[in-house]
């Protein structure tokens, strides 16, 4: 979850929370319209994001790559 980096953490690489409540809505509505729940797959979330929170690596002293700043797709400044 974004949330760790956003509260003061160094960095967070996970799947993307929006991406997977989509996810549970659509099983919901699968469920709604008579699906039994044991009947369908698991489904791994298809959307991950990076987040750095620059400003804790700044304080932390440690020098965060330029590759890894433009692979990011958040940089908290």
């Amino acid at each position: 979850m974004r949330d760790f980096a956003e509260v003061g953490g160094l960095m967070n690489y996970g799947a993307n929370i929006v991406d997977a409540w989509r996810q549970c809505g659509l099983y919901a509505g699968r469920i709604l319209k008579g699906a039994r729940p044991s009947d369908l797959p698991v489904v791994q979330s298809s959307k991950f994001e990076l987040v750095i929170n620059h400003q804790t690596a700044r304080m932390l002293g440690l020098t965060v790559p330029d590759k890894l700043l433009v692979a990011a797709d958040e940089v908290i400044k």
